[in-house]
This record gives C-alpha cells, sequence and structure tokens, in this order.
C-alpha cells in the first residue's frame, strides 16, 4: 500500500493533492448526476428513488425496515424516512405494520415500483457501462477496484472512530 510522503503542514493538500482532489470531486458527482439525469429524463425517477427500489427488489419478500434501508444506502434515518414517505406518494412504495417491532414498519415494493425498476434498469445499465466501464481499460478497471476497495476501507476506519494517521498512533 502505498503511504503519503510527508508534508510541512497536513492541514493543507499540496498542489497536485488538490488536482487530484478536484478531478475526483468532479468525477464523483458528475457520475452521480449523469446516473441521475438519465434516470430522470428516461424513467421520471430519481436515482435516491432508483437506489431504495434497488435495495427492495434485492430484499427477501421485496420488503426492508427503515433501519436496513438506512444500512444499505449510508443516508441518515430522516431522509430515508422522507424519500418513503415521496415514493410512498407516488405509489412506488407501501409501508406496513411490523408484527415482530410495533416502533418499526416494513417498507414493501409496490407493483408499480416494480414496474419501474424492469422498465428504468436496462437504461440505467446502459449509462453505468458507457460512463463507467466502456472509458476505462481493463488495467483501470482493476486498478479502480483496488482504489475503491482502499477508500472503502479507509471511510469505515474514521467512521469507526479509528485513525489512519501514523502521527497520532505515534503520539498516542
Amino acid at each position: 500500500m502505498a503511504s503519503a510522503l510527508p508534508r510541512e503542514d497536513p492541514r493543507r493538500l499540496s498542489g497536485p493533492e488538490a488536482e487530484l482532489f478536484h478531478e475526483f470531486y468532479l468525477m464523483r458527482r458528475g457520475f452521480d448526476r449523469a446516473l441521475d439525469l438519465q434516470l430522470q429524463r428516461d424513467d421520471r425517477v430519481s436515482i435516491s428513488e432508483m437506489e431504495v427500489l434497488m435495495a427492495l427488489v434485492r430484499a427477501p419478500g421485496r420488503r426492508l425496515r427503515v433501519r436496513d434501508i438506512v444500512a444499505q444506502t449510508g443516508w441518515e434515518k430522516s431522509r430515508v424516512s422522507h424519500q418513503v414517505t415521496r415514493m410512498a406518494a407516488r405509489g412506488l412504495v407501501e409501508r406496513q405494520e411490523c408484527s415482530e417491532d410495533r416502533r418499526a414498519s416494513w417498507v414493501h415494493l409496490t407493483g408499480e415500483g416494480r414496474r419501474v425498476v424492469v422498465h428504468a434498469l436496462p437504461g440505467h445499465t446502459a449509462t453505468i457501462r458507457r460512463v463507467l466501464f466502456d472509458a476505462l481499460t481493463d488495467e483501470q478497471r482493476e486498478q479502480l477496484l483496488e482504489i475503491s476497495q482502499a477508500m472503502t476501507a479507509a471511510i469505515r476506519g474514521e467512521q469507526s472512530g479509528e485513525s489512519c494517521d501514523e502521527d497520532a498512533a505515534q503520539t498516542g
């Protein structure tokens, strides 16, 4: 694993680091936006709605509790609740009582929600393929997978309170 070169002030990015961060940020936001625009244009569904719909499609019985959607999306509970409320108003999902836990409710995929996924998935997949896979060589895809896994591990460490900062480990 590559390590960062020591810097005089770790609170500032060097020129190359700032350029990398800027390009990464533009790519990440641009990719999300490209997926969202395609879904809205072709299927009148947002990327956020599609994320919830896909979680439900993959779930046993095509239903999940809000806390399970929170875990799968990484969103705040209030965001999931608001998203589910909007989707229920459109007939894409419905809330059902949870007999196992009176404080919880199930979010269930409706027939209309399933129809939207079935219709949207081919175009959504084509956009992913065009923007992500077709733009990269086989070697770049392998590198991106490794980079993504390393960054995901670092993010998990940040979320759990672990630090990857060697200086902190040495002084702590």
